[in-house]
Protein backbone atom coordinates (compact mmCIF):
# COMPACT_ATOMS: atom_id res chain seq x y z
CA UNK A 1 0.00 0.00 0.00
CA UNK A 2 1.54 3.38 -0.82
CA UNK A 3 1.65 5.89 1.76
CA UNK A 4 1.66 9.43 0.47
CA UNK A 5 2.53 12.53 2.51
CA UNK A 6 0.09 14.89 2.15
CA UNK A 7 0.09 18.67 1.99
CA UNK A 8 -1.05 20.05 5.10
CA UNK A 9 -1.34 23.25 6.74
CA UNK A 10 -3.03 26.29 4.22
CA UNK A 11 -3.25 26.90 0.54
CA UNK A 12 -1.75 29.83 0.43
CA UNK A 13 1.95 30.52 -0.17
CA UNK A 14 3.92 30.38 2.91
CA UNK A 15 6.51 33.00 4.57
CA UNK A 16 9.42 32.09 2.15
CA UNK A 17 7.02 31.76 -1.37
CA UNK A 18 10.40 29.76 -2.39
CA UNK A 19 8.19 27.20 -3.92
CA UNK A 20 6.15 24.36 -3.67
CA UNK A 21 6.80 20.29 -4.34
CA UNK A 22 4.50 17.33 -4.97
CA UNK A 23 3.20 15.20 -2.22
CA UNK A 24 5.04 11.77 -2.67
CA UNK A 25 4.76 8.54 -0.80
CA UNK A 26 7.07 7.79 2.66
CA UNK A 27 9.99 5.75 1.45
CA UNK A 28 10.62 4.75 5.38
CA UNK A 29 6.72 3.73 5.16
CA UNK A 30 7.50 1.51 2.15
CA UNK A 31 10.44 -0.13 3.31
CA UNK A 32 8.64 -0.93 6.79
CA UNK A 33 6.12 -2.40 4.52
CA UNK A 34 8.40 -4.30 2.01
CA UNK A 35 11.81 -3.75 2.79
CA UNK A 36 13.08 -6.32 -0.03
CA UNK A 37 11.50 -4.12 -3.21
CA UNK A 38 12.10 -1.31 -4.91
CA UNK A 39 9.53 0.70 -6.73
CA UNK A 40 10.12 1.38 -10.35
CA UNK A 41 9.81 5.17 -9.51
CA UNK A 42 12.84 5.15 -7.59
CA UNK A 43 15.38 2.55 -10.10
CA UNK A 44 17.96 5.16 -11.62
CA UNK A 45 19.39 3.77 -14.67
CA UNK A 46 21.61 6.23 -15.34
CA UNK A 47 23.86 7.38 -12.22
CA UNK A 48 26.11 8.92 -13.64
CA UNK A 49 30.13 8.77 -13.55
CA UNK A 50 32.80 6.09 -11.95
CA UNK A 51 33.10 5.77 -7.93
CA UNK A 52 36.09 5.93 -6.27
CA UNK A 53 37.04 2.93 -3.84
CA UNK A 54 36.90 4.00 -0.01
CA UNK A 55 40.56 3.08 0.07
CA UNK A 56 41.31 5.48 -3.03
CA UNK A 57 39.65 8.38 -1.59
CA UNK A 58 41.38 8.25 1.82
CA UNK A 59 44.84 9.25 -0.41
CA UNK A 60 42.27 11.84 -2.21
CA UNK A 61 42.61 14.11 1.02
CA UNK A 62 39.88 16.20 0.76
CA UNK A 63 40.59 19.31 2.72
CA UNK A 64 40.22 19.26 6.44
CA UNK A 65 40.20 22.87 8.30
CA UNK A 66 41.14 23.42 11.83
CA UNK A 67 38.84 26.09 12.83
CA UNK A 68 40.75 27.12 15.87
CA UNK A 69 43.68 28.05 13.82
CA UNK A 70 41.19 29.51 11.32
CA UNK A 71 39.42 31.53 13.82
CA UNK A 72 42.96 33.04 15.15
CA UNK A 73 43.45 34.62 11.65
CA UNK A 74 46.27 31.88 11.16
CA UNK A 75 47.32 32.65 7.27
CA UNK A 76 48.42 29.07 6.84
CA UNK A 77 45.21 28.42 7.89
CA UNK A 78 43.54 30.59 5.63
CA UNK A 79 45.22 29.58 2.70
CA UNK A 80 44.42 25.78 3.24
CA UNK A 81 40.59 27.58 2.82
CA UNK A 82 41.08 29.63 -0.20
CA UNK A 83 42.76 26.11 -1.88
CA UNK A 84 39.49 24.01 -0.26
CA UNK A 85 37.05 26.34 -1.90
CA UNK A 86 38.62 26.98 -5.05
CA UNK A 87 40.00 22.81 -5.71
CA UNK A 88 37.08 20.62 -4.03
CA UNK A 89 34.35 23.06 -2.79
CA UNK A 90 34.07 21.24 -0.11
CA UNK A 91 36.00 20.86 3.42
CA UNK A 92 35.74 19.24 6.78
CA UNK A 93 36.47 21.40 9.52
CA UNK A 94 37.28 19.97 12.99
CA UNK A 95 38.22 21.79 16.66
CA UNK A 96 35.21 23.63 15.36
CA UNK A 97 34.56 24.49 19.13
CA UNK A 98 30.81 23.23 19.07
CA UNK A 99 30.43 20.81 21.94
CA UNK A 100 30.44 16.84 21.04
CA UNK A 101 27.24 16.80 22.97
CA UNK A 102 25.41 19.66 21.69
CA UNK A 103 25.78 17.59 18.12
CA UNK A 104 24.86 14.02 19.72
CA UNK A 105 21.50 15.89 20.91
CA UNK A 106 20.69 17.15 17.96
CA UNK A 107 21.38 13.84 15.76
CA UNK A 108 19.24 12.11 19.08
CA UNK A 109 16.49 14.71 18.62
CA UNK A 110 16.47 13.51 14.12
CA UNK A 111 16.40 10.04 14.77
CA UNK A 112 13.40 10.45 17.39
CA UNK A 113 11.53 12.82 14.95
CA UNK A 114 11.86 9.63 12.10
CA UNK A 115 10.86 7.44 14.85
CA UNK A 116 7.96 8.97 15.37
CA UNK A 117 4.49 7.03 13.85
CA UNK A 118 3.75 7.93 10.83
CA UNK A 119 0.12 9.57 11.65
CA UNK A 120 2.60 11.59 13.83
CA UNK A 121 4.69 13.09 11.21
CA UNK A 122 2.10 13.66 8.96
CA UNK A 123 0.94 16.56 11.42
CA UNK A 124 4.20 18.22 10.18
CA UNK A 125 3.78 17.81 6.43
CA UNK A 126 4.76 20.70 4.15
CA UNK A 127 1.97 23.04 3.30
CA UNK A 128 0.66 23.90 -0.28
CA UNK A 129 2.89 26.10 -2.03
CA UNK A 130 5.19 25.50 0.69
CA UNK A 131 9.14 24.07 0.64
CA UNK A 132 8.75 23.68 4.60
CA UNK A 133 7.90 20.66 6.89
CA UNK A 134 7.84 17.12 6.62
CA UNK A 135 7.82 15.42 2.90
CA UNK A 136 10.16 15.99 0.27
CA UNK A 137 11.17 18.66 -1.88
CA UNK A 138 12.34 19.06 -5.92
CA UNK A 139 9.41 17.06 -7.00
CA UNK A 140 7.99 18.77 -9.93
CA UNK A 141 6.64 16.38 -12.51
CA UNK A 142 4.24 12.43 -11.90
CA UNK A 143 7.10 11.04 -13.38
CA UNK A 144 10.72 12.15 -12.18
CA UNK A 145 12.48 9.58 -10.55
CA UNK A 146 12.26 9.95 -6.60
CA UNK A 147 14.85 9.94 -3.92
CA UNK A 148 15.36 6.91 -1.38
CA UNK A 149 14.83 9.35 1.61
CA UNK A 150 12.51 11.44 3.74
CA UNK A 151 13.23 14.73 5.16
CA UNK A 152 11.87 17.79 7.28
CA UNK A 153 12.56 21.30 6.42
CA UNK A 154 12.38 24.18 8.70
CA UNK A 155 13.55 27.75 8.83
CA UNK A 156 15.62 28.29 12.16
CA UNK A 157 17.17 31.57 11.60
CA UNK A 158 16.20 34.53 12.90
CA UNK A 159 13.74 33.43 14.89
CA UNK A 160 10.76 35.58 13.26
CA UNK A 161 11.29 32.88 10.32
CA UNK A 162 10.27 30.12 12.34
CA UNK A 163 6.87 28.84 11.59
CA UNK A 164 6.21 26.53 14.29
CA UNK A 165 3.49 24.52 13.21
CA UNK A 166 5.73 22.46 11.25
CA UNK A 167 7.64 21.90 14.20
CA UNK A 168 7.18 18.37 16.52
CA UNK A 169 6.69 20.58 19.74
CA UNK A 170 5.49 17.30 21.66
CA UNK A 171 8.60 15.49 20.78
CA UNK A 172 10.37 15.87 23.84
CA UNK A 173 13.87 17.93 23.45
CA UNK A 174 13.42 18.15 20.60
CA UNK A 175 12.75 22.37 20.20
CA UNK A 176 15.66 22.25 22.63
CA UNK A 177 17.71 20.29 20.83
CA UNK A 178 17.22 22.36 17.43
CA UNK A 179 17.71 25.88 18.76
CA UNK A 180 20.63 25.24 20.36
CA UNK A 181 21.78 23.62 17.38
CA UNK A 182 20.97 26.51 15.27
CA UNK A 183 22.70 29.12 17.45
CA UNK A 184 25.81 26.99 17.22
CA UNK A 185 26.01 27.19 13.55
CA UNK A 186 25.35 30.66 13.15
CA UNK A 187 28.21 31.51 15.55
CA UNK A 188 30.30 29.14 12.87
CA UNK A 189 28.82 30.70 10.08
CA UNK A 190 29.83 34.16 11.12
CA UNK A 191 33.44 33.44 11.05
CA UNK A 192 33.40 31.21 7.82
CA UNK A 193 31.36 34.57 6.14
CA UNK A 194 33.80 36.60 7.38
CA UNK A 195 37.01 34.38 6.48
CA UNK A 196 35.09 34.27 3.02
CA UNK A 197 34.60 38.19 2.81
CA UNK A 198 38.98 38.52 3.28
CA UNK A 199 39.40 35.77 0.56
CA UNK A 200 37.83 38.18 -1.35
CA UNK A 201 39.58 41.21 -0.69
CA UNK A 202 36.61 42.38 1.26
CA UNK A 203 37.05 43.66 4.99
CA UNK A 204 35.83 40.59 7.24
CA UNK A 205 32.09 42.41 7.36
CA UNK A 206 32.01 42.83 3.62
CA UNK A 207 29.94 39.89 2.63
CA UNK A 208 27.80 40.69 5.65
CA UNK A 209 27.17 44.14 4.72
CA UNK A 210 26.24 43.36 1.15
CA UNK A 211 24.01 40.29 1.82
CA UNK A 212 21.87 42.72 3.93
CA UNK A 213 22.90 41.94 7.49
CA UNK A 214 23.28 38.45 9.15
CA UNK A 215 22.42 35.15 7.03
CA UNK A 216 19.68 33.47 7.58
CA UNK A 217 19.64 29.61 8.33
CA UNK A 218 17.29 26.39 7.38
CA UNK A 219 17.99 23.30 8.21
CA UNK A 220 17.13 20.31 6.58
CA UNK A 221 17.10 16.72 8.47
CA UNK A 222 17.16 13.31 6.44
CA UNK A 223 16.13 10.10 6.77
CA UNK A 224 17.64 7.32 4.43
CA UNK A 225 16.49 4.38 5.29
CA UNK A 226 18.05 0.94 3.97
CA UNK A 227 17.79 -0.33 0.93
CA UNK A 228 18.25 -4.21 -0.69
CA UNK A 229 19.37 -2.99 -3.59
CA UNK A 230 21.41 0.43 -3.12
CA UNK A 231 22.84 -0.04 -6.01
CA UNK A 232 19.73 1.18 -7.95
CA UNK A 233 18.64 4.20 -5.89
CA UNK A 234 20.18 7.33 -4.77
CA UNK A 235 19.37 8.70 -1.74
CA UNK A 236 19.56 12.27 -2.86
CA UNK A 237 20.23 12.86 -6.68
CA UNK A 238 22.95 15.24 -8.01
CA UNK A 239 22.91 18.70 -7.42
CA UNK A 240 24.78 21.65 -5.88
CA UNK A 241 23.21 23.81 -2.73
CA UNK A 242 21.79 27.08 -3.98
CA UNK A 243 22.80 28.51 -0.41
CA UNK A 244 25.72 30.56 0.37
CA UNK A 245 27.42 27.84 1.96
CA UNK A 246 25.98 24.68 4.04
CA UNK A 247 27.13 22.98 7.39
CA UNK A 248 27.17 19.44 7.13
CA UNK A 249 26.20 16.69 10.48
CA UNK A 250 26.13 13.22 9.57
CA UNK A 251 26.52 9.89 10.83
CA UNK A 252 30.31 9.36 12.37
CA UNK A 253 29.87 5.26 10.78
CA UNK A 254 28.12 5.44 8.04
CA UNK A 255 29.38 7.21 5.03
CA UNK A 256 26.63 8.17 2.37
CA UNK A 257 27.72 11.65 0.84
CA UNK A 258 29.70 11.73 -2.45
CA UNK A 259 31.21 14.58 -4.10
CA UNK A 260 32.21 15.16 -7.69
CA UNK A 261 36.12 16.34 -8.26
CA UNK A 262 37.81 15.48 -11.76
CA UNK A 263 33.88 13.91 -13.02
CA UNK A 264 34.39 10.94 -10.53
CA UNK A 265 32.34 10.25 -7.70
CA UNK A 266 34.21 10.31 -4.07
CA UNK A 267 32.67 9.18 -1.12
CA UNK A 268 33.57 11.57 2.22
CA UNK A 269 34.31 9.11 4.96
CA UNK A 270 32.95 11.37 8.30
CA UNK A 271 35.84 12.52 10.25
CA UNK A 272 34.05 11.77 14.07
CA UNK A 273 32.54 14.90 15.66
CA UNK A 274 33.53 16.73 12.45
CA UNK A 275 30.78 19.08 10.11
CA UNK A 276 31.30 19.22 6.54
CA UNK A 277 31.35 22.59 4.84
CA UNK A 278 30.45 23.20 0.92
CA UNK A 279 30.48 26.27 -0.90
CA UNK A 280 27.14 27.16 -2.51
CA UNK A 281 25.55 28.63 -5.74
CA UNK A 282 25.78 32.19 -4.41
CA UNK A 283 29.30 31.86 -3.12
CA UNK A 284 30.50 31.21 -6.41
CA UNK A 285 28.67 34.22 -8.07
CA UNK A 286 29.75 36.43 -5.51
CA UNK A 287 33.18 35.00 -6.20
CA UNK A 288 32.63 35.25 -10.30
CA UNK A 289 33.62 31.62 -9.88
CA UNK A 290 37.11 31.50 -7.91
CA UNK A 291 35.05 29.20 -5.72
CA UNK A 292 33.31 26.12 -6.66
CA UNK A 293 29.66 25.41 -5.70
CA UNK A 294 30.33 21.03 -6.09
CA UNK A 295 28.07 18.59 -7.37
CA UNK A 296 26.97 16.09 -4.72
CA UNK A 297 24.77 13.13 -3.64
CA UNK A 298 23.97 10.62 -1.12
CA UNK A 299 23.73 6.53 -1.19
CA UNK A 300 22.15 4.30 0.31
CA UNK A 301 23.05 0.97 1.68
CA UNK A 302 21.39 -2.55 2.59
CA UNK A 303 22.76 -2.61 6.34
CA UNK A 304 22.20 0.78 8.51
CA UNK A 305 19.75 3.42 7.81
CA UNK A 306 21.46 7.14 7.97
CA UNK A 307 20.40 10.36 8.79
CA UNK A 308 22.24 14.04 7.90
CA UNK A 309 21.66 17.36 9.05
CA UNK A 310 22.31 20.22 6.45
CA UNK A 311 22.12 23.44 7.73
CA UNK A 312 21.86 25.94 4.81
CA UNK A 313 23.16 29.41 5.42
CA UNK A 314 21.69 32.26 2.81
CA UNK A 315 21.19 35.90 1.98
CA UNK A 316 18.20 37.55 2.43
CA UNK A 317 15.30 36.95 -0.20
CA UNK A 318 15.51 40.75 -0.89
CA UNK A 319 18.83 41.04 -1.56
CA UNK A 320 20.63 40.91 -4.86
CA UNK A 321 23.65 38.94 -5.62
CA UNK A 322 26.26 38.99 -8.03
CA UNK A 323 30.37 39.32 -8.58
CA UNK A 324 31.48 41.56 -6.11
CA UNK A 325 33.72 44.14 -7.74
CA UNK A 326 37.29 43.06 -6.12
CA UNK A 327 36.36 39.17 -8.20
CA UNK A 328 36.22 40.32 -11.41
CA UNK A 329 39.06 41.34 -13.62
CA UNK A 330 37.99 42.35 -17.12
CA UNK A 331 41.60 41.07 -18.21
CA UNK A 332 42.10 37.75 -16.98
CA UNK A 333 38.26 37.20 -14.50
CA UNK A 334 35.19 38.76 -16.68
CA UNK A 335 31.96 39.22 -15.19
CA UNK A 336 30.68 35.61 -15.26
CA UNK A 337 27.39 36.12 -13.49
CA UNK A 338 24.63 38.49 -13.82
CA UNK A 339 22.86 40.60 -10.47
CA UNK A 340 19.98 38.95 -9.56
CA UNK A 341 18.01 38.73 -6.49
CA UNK A 342 18.19 36.16 -4.23
CA UNK A 343 14.82 34.85 -3.78
CA UNK A 344 14.37 35.06 -7.99
CA UNK A 345 17.71 32.63 -7.84
CA UNK A 346 15.63 30.24 -5.28
CA UNK A 347 12.61 30.14 -7.00
CA UNK A 348 14.38 29.19 -9.91
CA UNK A 349 16.15 26.16 -8.21
CA UNK A 350 13.04 24.81 -6.70
CA UNK A 351 11.12 25.04 -9.84
CA UNK A 352 13.35 22.25 -11.35
CA UNK A 353 13.81 18.48 -9.79
CA UNK A 354 17.24 18.39 -8.75
CA UNK A 355 19.18 17.61 -11.82
CA UNK A 356 23.51 18.47 -10.82
CA UNK A 357 24.29 22.51 -11.58
CA UNK A 358 21.67 22.85 -14.56
CA UNK A 359 19.89 25.60 -12.75
CA UNK A 360 22.98 27.95 -12.21
CA UNK A 361 22.86 28.62 -16.06
CA UNK A 362 19.89 30.97 -14.97
CA UNK A 363 22.73 33.18 -13.02
CA UNK A 364 25.30 33.01 -15.97
CA UNK A 365 25.70 36.57 -18.34
CA UNK A 366 26.83 34.20 -21.26
CA UNK A 367 26.70 30.22 -22.37
CA UNK A 368 30.05 29.50 -20.13
CA UNK A 369 30.79 25.58 -18.91
CA UNK A 370 29.84 24.57 -15.70
CA UNK A 371 32.58 25.06 -13.14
Amino acid sequence: MEVRVENGGSCEVGKSGWGQSLPVPSIQEIVRSDFQSVPQRYIHENKGGPIISEDLADSLEIPVIDFSFLAKGDEDEVQKLHLACKDWGFFQVINHGVKEEILEKMKAAVAAFFELPFQEKKKYAKAENEIEGYGQNFVVSEHQKLDWSDMIFLFTFPSQNRNFKFWPLSLPGFKEALEEYSREMQKLAEELQANFSVLMGLKRDGLKRLQGGELKQGIRMNYYPICSRPDLVLGISPHSDGTSFTLLLQDDDVTGLQIKHNEAWVPVKPIPNSLIVNIGDATEIQSNGMYKSIEHRAVTNEKKPRISIATFMFPDDEQEIGPVETMIDDQNRPKLYRNIKYVDYVREKFSRKMEGKAHTQFAKLRATSDH
